[in-house]
């Protein structure tokens, strides 16, 4: 599950295929080097307490964009008349927020790959018309970047610690998304590569690139 978490969030280690019949027939794979010989990393089905959060690696994904319907009328359904649109476009949403704020109205965000930005921002136009949504922004510069390990969400620490590390380096999290295998944050596409050393470090993992 961690492998296809990887793979799914931009890990250029394996093709996201292989991992998923791997993972449907329980099949081992073993992971080579294409510079030098070496054993590779050999990757089996193991169940792993969640006791201790067993962190796998950092992913991350530059082709993410960010769109945010402003002021939208907080009622029933609304997600839908927002989402629809865009899924019958067969644009493919990812991360999803959506604050509520004092005066009855909602702001929406959620996030596609980048070459789905234009026209998701063209139908969250035609939609805000609609709802009576006070304005479209959208972000074609983020990134998404995940750590990825077995019991994150139960572990308060790992996220927090996340967090204080990219803080410290004055990198500000614009989202956040978790789940039992990892906590994946968006930030500006320009802090990726200190964002990534950062957490390599924070978190004793392999060296970054």
């Amino acid at each position: 599950e961690e492998m296809l978490e990887m793979a799914s969030l931009g890990s250029k280690v394996l093709q996201i295929r292989s991992v998923e019949f791997a993972s449907k027939y329980n099949v081992p794979l073993r992971v080579l080097s294409s510079f030098e010989e070496g054993p590779g990393t050999l990757i089996t089905s193991e169940d792993h307490s969640m006791e201790q959060a067993l962190i796998s690696g950092i992913a991350f994904n530059r082709d993410e964009a960010k769109l945010t319907l402003l002021g939208v009328p907080d009622q029933p359904g609304v997600a839908s008349r927002i989402l629809s649109p865009v899924s019958d476009a067969n644009i493919e949403v990812d991360m999803i927020i959506q604050n509520i704020a004092r005066d009855d109205t909602t702001d929406f965000t959620f996030t596609v790959h980048r070459n789905d930005y234009d026209g998701a921002l063209e139908i969250l136009q035609s939609v805000a018309r609609e709802l009576g949504a006070r304005e479209v922004t959208g972000d074609a510069g983020i990134v998404k970047i995940s750590l990825v390990g077995v019991g994150m969400r139960s572990h308060a620490g790992i996220a927090s610690k996340m967090f204080r590390s990219l803080a410290q380096e004055g990198i500000n999290i614009r989202m956040i998304s978790t789940s039992e295998i990892k906590v994946s944050v968006v930030v500006d596409e320009k802090y990726l590569e200190l964002a990534v050393r950062t957490l390599h470090q924070a978190f004793e993992l392999s060296e970054a690139p």
